[in-house]
């Protein structure tokens, strides 16, 4: 099977306050460029797959270092189209023990929101590719970007390619009913699904069981019914579930749900003191698809997008660099975090 694989969406400019400052209190911001697309090819790339980022970017210095920045970590930047006037930002505020992290977006008007469809060669893009690969954060920046991503995944099907999609419900960008509407028409064209428990419900209405991620409870049973249901749903082949326990800001249990239609597949629990949480799940997104197109059977891939993303959690920014060994390391037990001499 082809290595190539293709991500659409935005990126944006990450500004984030250094160490655990808060915005008030910074005088100086930590730039890096990401989003959740893009993070899921960095993760590729960085596996050694040929993964291409197709995006839009403004014609300037900040667009060009945007692209740059991609590169320098093997993302393929062949269909990165300039043009538009802003690039789109956020800030990251870094929370600690009992305090939250803090998200503040400032991406209305960005070159992407305004891209059309018709703008990418997507005969070009998808030719000799394997997998497609999207989230619900595209579609929600604007009705154009919408268009585009639903007609892309349709593109993509009628290709033959295998279309993923991380259902990565963002509050702050639109509404539920919104999302679902949306939502439902791409999930139409979809292969595999990837969510958590707060994607499903909020999407699609699908709850799971009696799980409280505040209080460290997983209802397992749950989120079986959970995935069979929205695989029935939509017809998917397989659907992938984070379970996210969030004891603090700083210290999480992390692992997954793999669900394949005959077996439910469950990760090892991973006990994380996090460093930068922002882009875990998109690391697990990448690891899964690298997993699969290498012909991993369910629990191997699992096991593998789930051991990738725990040491994500230990990388500043939202890029996964971990290697394919360091992540073997820890699939056979070494999570013991001492020196390597």
């Amino acid at each position: 099977m082809s290595d190539k694989v293709v991500t659409f969406g935005e990126i944006m400019m990450r500004l984030a306050t250094p160490g655990f400052q808060r915005i008030v209190q910074a005088r100086e911001f930590e730039v890096t460029y990401c989003g959740g697309e893009a993070n899921v090819a960095a993760s590729l790339a960085n596996f050694g797959m040929d993964a291409y980022f197709v995006s839009k970017v403004p014609d300037s210095p900040v667009g060009q270092a945007c692209i740059n920045f991609c590169r320098q970590y093997g993302i393929k930047t062949d269909y990165m189209l300039k043009g538009g006037s802003r690039l789109g930002l956020y800030y990251l505020e870094a929370g600690a023990s009992q305090r939250a992290s803090k998200v503040i977006y400032d991406r209305k008007g960005s070159a992407i929101a305004g891209a059309s469809y018709e703008e990418f060669p997507w005969d070009e893009i998808f030719k000799g590719a394997a997998v497609f690969h999207v989230t619900g954060i595209t579609p929600a920046i604007s009705d154009s970007a919408a268009d585009a991503a639903l007609k892309a995944v349709q593109k993509a099907k009628e290709m033959g390619l295998t279309v993923s999609c991380d259902i990565n419900f963002r509050k702050k960008l639109w509404s539920k009913e919104k999302a679902r509407e949306v939502m439902s028409n791409i999930f139409k064209y979809v292969d595999i699904a990837i969510g958590n428990e707060e994607d499903t419900e909020n999407v699609f209405g699908i709850k799971a069981g009696v799980s409280d991620v505040t209080s460290g409870q997983i209802d397992e049973e749950g989120y079986c019914n959970v995935a069979r249901e929205l695989r029935e749903k939509f017809g998917l082949s397989k659907v992938a579930i984070t379970l996210r326990e969030s004891f603090s800001a700083s210290d999480n249990g992390w692992s997954a749900l793999l669900y394949d239609g005959k077996n439910f597949c469950f990760s090892k629990k991973y006990n994380i003191h996090i460093v930068d949480r922002v882009g875990g799940g998109d690391s697990f997104a990448g690891g899964l698809i690298y997993a699969l197109l290498k012909g991993y059977d369910s629990q191997k891939a699992v096991d593998f997008a789930a051991a990738a993303s725990c040491l994500k959690h230990t990388i500043p920014g939202d890029f996964n660099l971990i290697t394919l060994e360091e992540v073997e390391n820890l699939l056979s037990g070494d999570g013991s975090g001492r020196v390597q001499r």
